[in-house]
């Protein structure tokens, strides 16, 4: 009898059918078969994606928070190959909306080969992206349930911190490559729900992004998602629509364009290059790349328009403004608009004890953004912490003294509902950006605000765009059309 039950436990021992799995294992285990089997899901090798869907305009929309800005997508193609750690997405997208860049079309191809990132120009130029946004496009490697089962089946993965919230399981994962996610699972049906990542943005912090999935159906002899939903934090950024699913298929060259792949890493933001031209007595264009400022004295202090795109370009307008200025303290800055790409470097500003004015819709967010917590990336804000100040603007309001002066006046347009520009009556200039861009081939906004400034019956000799060069404001009259 002891000779039979010791023959029985050595065949248990080897049989994989008498292996005890922990919960974790469990957990993958049963959402791989909820898949079509766990060995279909541990063979993956490629995966197709086609289909078409809708962009949202995450920090470009009209007022904070707006989601009513959208990409039609079509012909969305997304390749995978999790073994070697490439995919490429590419697409069509055409705004829904009055958009700066015009109305046609736009193609986008965006490529990941292990550690380089890279996206390719309409005219086939591939550019390497920084090694940040690569680091993203890794994580967002996972975000769809094949490959992140797959990963989490793999001996050299870890799970932790199984844990129930509803009707849903969900469990931490660190993948053989280091990648982290959170993977959640419905309780019933076992079929992943979601997977969530962290990343870090310059204007909102520590984000989590998330990915959905509904609607699964048989595809590829498999059930898969049919509907991907994206999100970071609680904004939908984007949807797809899966017509089509294959797996392990032929999927094209996935490697990165020579161009990307034998150019330098970009471990971080390039140092910034701030200019200094003088527009008339008192005020001083900082320009010198995409993005400007404008400096204004009065008798007993200074102010600064705009500390746009991150907090390098930020701290190093401010250092120039101060360079220019040494006897005048910085002490205000005047945010234009909310979009990403003229706020990035407003906590930069607040670190530096700089009083922010911006549009009284704008009020909330700023708010929010001061506080958000920047714990994957310091910054400024983060290592050296100031309270908001805050000052809002809802109605034209003069700033001045006996030596300068000047008009904010809350502007309405269909690229920003919360906007300011500023009128300088005694020079005559007009500080403005996003609603003209002289030269520019696509004047969506400058019509409209032609006639805004024509009701106000303004004297305006030059306007000074805070993207591109001062322009006569006969030019602006010509253009905006």
């Amino acid at each position: 009898m002891r000779f039979s039950s010791a023959l029985i436990l050595a065949a248990c021992l080897v049989a994989a059918g008498c292996t005890r799995l922990t919960p974790e294992q469990q957990l993958i285990n049963d959402s791989a078969k909820a898949l079509g089997g766990v060995e279909q899901v541990q063979q993956l090798t490629s995966l197709v994606l086609e289909g078409d869907g809708t962009q949202y305009n995450l920090g470009q929309d009209v007022l904070p928070g707006a989601s009513g800005q959208t990409f039609t997508v079509t012909e969305y193609k997304r390749t995978i190959d999790p073994v070697a750690g490439r995919a490429r997405t590419e697409l069509t997208r055409t705004p829904n909306f009055a958009f700066f860049q015009g109305p046609a079309p736009q193609k986008q191809v965006q490529g990941l080969d292990g550690a380089v990132g890279y996206n390719v120009a309409p005219n086939g130029m591939a550019t390497r992206i920084p090694d940040a946004a690569a680091g993203d496009r890794r994580a967002e490697l996972y975000h769809h349930p094949l490959v992140a089962v797959r990963a989490a089946l793999d001996p050299a993965a870890n799970l932790a911190n199984l844990r129930t919230e509803g009707a849903e399981s969900l469990i931490d994962v660190t993948a053989a490559d280091g990648q982290t996610f959170t993977l959640i699972v419905d309780a019933a049906t076992k079929q992943p729900t979601r997977v969530q990542t962290r990343a870090y943005n310059t204007n909102l912090g520590d984000v989590v992004i998330e990915t959905a999935f509904g609607d699964y159906k048989a595809a590829a002899g498999l059930t898969l998602p049919a509907t991907l939903t994206t999100r970071t934090d609680d904004f939908t950024t984007a949807v797809v629509r899966v017509a089509n699913q294959a797996v392990n298929a032929a999927g094209g060259d996935l490697a990165a364009p020579a161009d990307a792949a034998n150019a330098p890493a970009i471990s971080g933001i390039p140092p910034a290059n701030v200019t200094v031209e003088q527009l008339a007595k008192g005020i001083w264009l900082l320009a010198g790349q995409s993005h400007h400022s404008v400096l204004v004295e009065f008798s007993d202090h200074a102010r600064l328009f705009e500390a746009p795109q991150n907090e390098v370009r930020a701290l190093a307008v401010i250092a120039k403004a101060r360079e220019v200025l040494p006897n005048k303290p910085l002490t205000h800055l005047i945010n234009t608009h909310h979009h990403f790409d003229h706020s990035g470097g407003v906590r930069a500003a607040i670190s530096e004890g700089l009083t922010l004015v911006t549009h009284a819709a704008n009020g909330p967010f700023y708010e929010q953004v001061a506080s958000r917590p920047h714990t994957i990336v310091q910054d400024a804000l983060a290592k050296n912490p100031r309270e908001l100040k805050l000052e809002l603007i809802s109605a034209d309001t003069v700033v001045g003294d006996d030596t300068q002066s000047f008009t904010l006046i809350p502007v309405t347009s269909a690229h920003s509902e919360s906007m300011l520009v500023a009128y300088f009556p005694k020079d005559r200039l007009l500080v403005e950006v996003d609603v003209y861009t002289p030269g520019s081939a696509a004047q969506s906004f400058a019509a409209k605000f032609k006639e805004d400034l024509e009701a106000r019956k303004l004297r305006i000799d030059r306007i000074v765009p805070l993207h591109g060069a001062v322009a006569p404001y006969a030019q602006f009259v010509k253009e905006a059309i």
